[in-house]
């Protein structure tokens, strides 16, 4: 009889999760370990055959303390977390789950929108203040519909077009923008987006290419008094030019979900701003999502143990 696989889970449960894998204990061995609990993590890793990684970085030299690795799944899309190459060179695959998370990130990106279009975490706080009626003779010509807006997507995958869908319906216009011209209805070189935008939100992977794609320059080329809302990666922005935009009022706001060092630290320039509507790397994070993470991690369990080929393998594996 087969040993049950060692699978290390690198994120802490919720009694829903644990409910949902009581089934597979059979066959399944699965260690739990906390993001921050590296010494439980470098206990566990040498024997681990698999490894749910959400969010804490994946380094080669980590990868290298777990010999009888065999498959590294992202709970997610984005492999930046990972060393892909030194995965590849020990023969370890590296799978991830798109669109997976993209319903509860589209709505998660809509909700930063609203927050910030409307001021309300600023008019959350007047009213635990004892104010109860609006005291800002501005607000009335500050706040926006979403449905009166111009819309900008970078990027236009699973999450991105979902968003289109969701604010389409609430009558704005939408444009996106990607590599290239894909022959949709309302794409626009990035500078030209930008331009033409009342909210731009970003829905790519963090490359190199990517990397402070919104620097300076860019955030130069954005309507004035737009909204930027970024639950994509942080580094994507260059965090030091949207806090002098922001600060300046040439941008009305922002809504981030992501930060270029996450968690984020208390010197970041973003998080002392009254106009930037902040949440920690959660618009993924919901019971939906999760249940979905746990049916394709296992799956894929599944797979390896059965000699099957893996799902949304990201490297090429020799001899594979």
């Amino acid at each position: 009889m087969k040993q049950p696989l060692r699978v290390l889970a690198h994120f802490e449960p919720g009694d829903r999760v644990l409910d949902s894998l009581a089934g597979e204990s059979e066959w399944l061995d699965i260690r739990w370990c906390a993001e921050h609990d590296d010494a439980g993590f470098y206990r566990e890793l040498p024997e681990a055959e698999v490894l749910w990684h959400v969010l804490r970085p994946l380094s080669g030299a980590d990868l290298k303390c777990g010999p009888r690795l065999r498959l590294v799944h992202k709970l997610g899309a984005g492999v930046n977390t990972i060393d892909v190459a030194t995965a590849t060179q020990r023969g370890i695959a590296v799978a991830n789950m798109p669109g997976a998370n993209a319903p509860s990130v589209a709505e998660g990106t809509v909700l930063l929108m609203l927050a910030a279009l409307r001021r309300l975490p600023a008019l959350d706080a007047a009213v635990r203040q004892g104010h109860g009626w609006p005291t800002d003779p501005q607000l009335g010509e500050t706040v926006r519909d979403i449905g009166s807006c111009i819309v900008g997507l970078i990027g236009y995958g699973n999450v991105a077009k979902r968003v289109a869908a969701i604010v389409g319906a609430m009558g704005a216009t939408v444009l996106h923008t990607s590599t290239r011209d894909d022959g949709r209805p309302g794409w626009r070189p990035l500078p030209e987006l930008l331009a033409a935008c009342d909210i731009v939100s970003l829905h790519l992977p963090l490359t190199t290419d990517t990397h402070h794609l919104l620097a300076a320059d860019a955030l130069a080329r954005m309507r004035p008094n737009s909204l930027l809302v970024n639950t994509s990666r942080g580094a994507i922005i260059d965090e030091d030019a949207l806090a002098d935009a922001l600060r300046s009022g040439r941008l009305a706001a922002a809504g981030l979900d992501v930060f270029a060092v996450e968690p984020v630290t208390a010197d970041n320039p973003l998080i002392g701003l009254d106009n930037v509507v902040l949440s920690p790397h959660v618009t993924w994070y919901t019971v939906d999502t999760m249940r979905r993470y746990l049916s394709e991690a296992v799956d894929n369990c599944r797979r390896l143990r059965q000699g099957r080929p893996l799902a949304n393998v990201v490297n090429q594996l020799t001899g594979c």
